[in-house]
């Protein structure tokens, strides 16, 4: 019997061959000056062409949005033409593939930022946490904060590199909202002090990460459209005075906008799966209607029962497909997998990016 993890799968307008995922996994090869993709990202992507969805890394809606060394964009006609190539392989080999749409708000430098300007955020409030510039790790800057009149033209920054993706021939993009990046900040008390419409209420912060969502869906459409969320995740350097109701309000107002799916990081980005008392994830799951996309440190069985108990549609996968490039045969197979060198993760070329080897190598 086939487990359901390996059987076809509909996400909105997304036709998906199994419902494992490949999450997006920052890996930092792209050219630094004009954040375009290259040959190797196209070989990449290809190899992984097996996963029922491939989530790229993220990449920057705009200058503006970059935050490390090395990262793509999708808003220029040069990253267009540089992602064609990757779908155009992707498809190729029937598969299917969205790109997360990026700001990271306070997460970068000075040295990063167009014309080394301070970073921005919803409020001046530094983040504590770390990047990569050209002279390797750095302390972020402290942001300044956004004025009101400035979010229309970063929701418009969306709304274009949304047009940009299905021109690139994605099959759809995923909206950042997770990781403490600039939605997450608008989201969360710890870094939103903010005093207009923008801030205090749990209305009012979650009202940036829904003027997004109204912009990316009316340009591509809600079945086109997954967005990624972080509810109780302390990723860099974010937190929140009391998550689970924000996250509940966020949850019962995506209902309305029937989204391809919703991506969740259950528990800690990278770290423990478990949650502090009061946050619950089964909670916000029963609310939420959509298609329900796990994602924090699955493996085989995990992923097996998450889908057949209805824990989850669909589940992402990140560092196994680092090293994996075949992780659905494997995990159909129950085959071994390979082990990832951490120092080949970011930066560097083909050694720990293409040069995985799959089952068929070896036999």
């Amino acid at each position: 019997m086939t487990e359901a993890l390996f059987t076809p799968f509909t996400a909105g307008a997304i036709e998906m061959a199994n419902r494992v995922v490949m999450a997006p996994l920052t890996r930092s090869r792209a050219d630094n000056d004009t954040a375009e993709v290259g040959d190797l990202h196209v070989e990449y992507y290809r190899q992984r062409a097996g996963a029922g969805l491939i989530i790229t890394e993220a990449s920057q809606i705009s200058a503006q949005g970059k935050g490390y060394i090395k990262t793509p964009g999708i808003y220029s006609e040069g990253q267009v033409a540089a992602w064609k190539k990757v779908t155009d392989a992707v498809h190729a080999e029937g598969g299917k593939i969205v790109i997360q749409l990026w700001h990271v708000g306070r997460i970068s430098h000075t040295s990063i930022q167009p014309d080394g300007q301070a970073p921005v955020a919803p409020s001046a409030i530094p983040a504590g946490a770390k990047t990569f510039t050209v002279d390797g790790p750095a302390e972020t800057s402290t942001p300044r904060a956004l004025e009101t009149e400035e979010l229309a033209g970063i929701v418009a920054d969306y709304r274009h590199a949304a047009r940009a993706a299905i021109e690139a021939g994605f099959d759809g993009v995923e909206v950042h909202g997770a990781n403490g990046y600039l939605i997450d900040q608008f989201l969360k008390t710890g870094a939103n002090k903010r005093e207009d419409q923008y801030g205090g209420s749990i209305e009012n912060r979650a009202r940036f990460l829904f003027e997004v969502l109204d912009a990316v869906t009316d340009e591509i459409g809600a079945d086109r459209t997954g967005l990624r969320l972080s509810p109780f995740s302390p990723a860099n350097g974010i937190d929140d005075d009391d998550p689970q109701p924000l996250f509940e309000y966020v949850v019962k107002k995506l209902n309305a906008y029937n989204l391809s799916y919703l991506h969740v990081v259950e528990g800690a980005t990278g770290g423990p799966r478990e949650l502090a008392e009061g946050e619950s994830l089964e909670a916000l799951h029963k609310l939420y209607e959509g298609v329900w996309m796990g994602n924090n440190g699955y493996d085989r069985e995990m992923a097996i029962e998450a889908v057949k108990s209805g824990k989850a549609d669909l589940v992402a996968f990140g560092r196994p497909f680092i090293s994996n490039p075949d992780l659905v045969t494997r995990l159909q197979k129950n085959a071994p997998l390979n082990e990832g060198d951490q120092n080949t993760f970011y930066a560097g070329g083909e050694e720990g990016y293409t040069d995985y080897p799959t089952l068929s190598d070896a036999a």
